[in-house]
């Protein structure tokens, strides 16, 4: 069972920093989270896989991923609290570059063309990683069923895969944290 709350104190109390920061994205920012303070963490694995796993529970997708190295841990919380529950979900890694050996590929695990996946991101600001992972999967044949988050820093990320026509859910904003995205 997903307990909001608790996420919402573990964040605030192992990933949420104030200061001057330089995102991903590039964006500038008074405020950071470290995500895989939360994913690596047993209790915060726990909690996300709940919480993906009770959006899901509708439309279970055949298989999660996302963009290495940030959607890693969650897409292993994720299988692995599925196993335990008995539901038939696998995963997948989207390398940032092609494997240069091997079979040269950008996506690993035991997925195939035409499946239904579902990208999942610790922190969304603009979107572009997730966009990016979006693209290499559908170059592979992957069709998406929708975008999950652990948080959505309101900064356009949602706009932006709306916008490309994938739906988005995040588990947490940043107004979760009394925070107020930039032009609100």
């Amino acid at each position: 069972m997903y307990d909001r709350d608790a996420l919402i104190e573990l964040v605030r109390e192992k990933a949420l920093k104030f200061g001057d920061f330089t995102l991903a994205s590039g964006k500038r920012a008074s405020y950071y989270l470290d995500g895989k303070q939360i994913t690596l963490d047993a209790v915060g694995a726990s909690l996300v896989a709940a919480g993906i796993l009770d959006l899901l529970s509708d439309s279970l997708p055949d298989a999660v991923g996302g963009m290495s190295i940030g959607a890693d841990p969650i897409t292993g919380a994720v299988v692995t609290l599925a196993g335990v529950r008995q539901l038939p979900l696998r995963g997948f890694m989207v390398r940032k570059e092609a494997k240069g050996h091997g079979l040269q590929k950008y996506l690993e695990g035991p997925v195939q063309s035409g499946e239904r996946v579902v990208i999942v991101e610790d922190v969304v600001t603009t979107g572009g990683s997730s966009l990016l992972a979006i693209q290499r999967c559908e170059e592979f044949g992957l069709r998406i069923a929708a975008v999950i988050a652990i948080i959505d820093r309101l900064e356009g990320g949602r706009r932006a895969f709306e916008a490309a026509g994938y739906a988005f859910h995040s588990l947490l904003t940043i107004r979760d944290f009394g925070i107020e995205p930039p032009g609100d």
